[in-house]
């Protein structure tokens, strides 16, 4: 049967996938959450569930690709922004399905993505969680604090616009100062970043635990006298089962 992802992909499924490899680890959760069992590779950043007992195939950006063969997949599962379209190409062009899912701008349309992938390839009926994440989700609090989101240092490198983590954060009260900028992911210099907050632009360093691991050491010192707030950054920027749990533990910590 040919499906198609997110893309407009051509997804030639043989039957029902039996043998999945995820390259995402937000992916990797969902199904293995949803349809136990199928998965047989992931990512080494592909850390829940946390009993998750499969073949390890290298990073999104640079799986290893020779792994992903032997494993003969049924299916394997990508991303518009993780993954690089040369090794979707280079599995497809060896004869394996890929489904790839777009890098979603708000919660709605990765749960939207998730429905589309779940109840198509697999052919299951929409699970419990995502029906509860959408509920939780659907609120958008006023905004009460104005924030700059580094996801990387050295260089620096900070949420922007239409990404899942802005619309997380905008959900729960806290707007993005970089919101509005050309770039999904600006590069400013430090001084840009401090002068948000020295004149009075953003009054809220928030700072995930991945994919760049900031601390209480690593991160805050280059903010001196500005508040932050660390998050996980699972709960930020992973959409899937973790949603759910996302709303409360974001909320609490915001």
């Amino acid at each position: 049967m040919t499906l198609f992802d997110d893309l407009g992909e051509d997804v030639p499924l043989r039957g029902l996938p039996e043998r999945v490899v995820s390259l995402v680890p937000s992916l990797t959760e969902a199904v293995a959450t949803t349809v136990p069992g199928v998965l047989v590779g992931a990512t080494d950043y592909c850390t829940h569930p946390s009993d998750l007992d499969v073949t390890r195939v290298g990073g999104s950006k640079y799986p290893k690709l020779d792994r992903v063969f032997e494993l003969s997949p049924d299916l394997v599962l990508a991303n518009s922004e993780e993954n690089r379209p040369e090794d979707v190409e280079r599995l497809r062009a060896n004869g394996f399905p890929v489904w790839v899912t777009e890098a979603p701008a708000t919660v709605p349309h990765a749960l939207a993505s998730l429905r589309r992938l779940l109840t198509q390839a697999f052919d299951v009926d929409e699970p419990r969680w995502l029906v509860e994440a959408e509920e939780l989700w659907r609120e958008t609090r006023p905004v009460r604090r104005r924030a700059v989101v580094p996801v990387w240092r050295k260089p620096w490198v900070i949420l922007g616009r239409d990404t899942f983590g802005g619309d997380v954060l905008r959900r729960l009260g806290v707007s993005i100062v970089y919101g509005s900028e050309a770039d999904r992911y600006p590069r400013p210099k430090l001084d840009e970043l401090r002068s948000w907050f020295a004149e009075g632009a953003a009054d809220l360093l928030v700072l995930p635990d991945e994919p760049y691991l900031f601390t209480a050491e690593d991160g805050p010192e280059a903010f001196p006298g500005v508040p932050y707030v660390l998050v996980s950054g699972r709960y930020l920027t992973w959409y899937g089962p973790s949603l759910v749990a996302a709303h409360a533990e974001l909320s609490a910590v915001l």
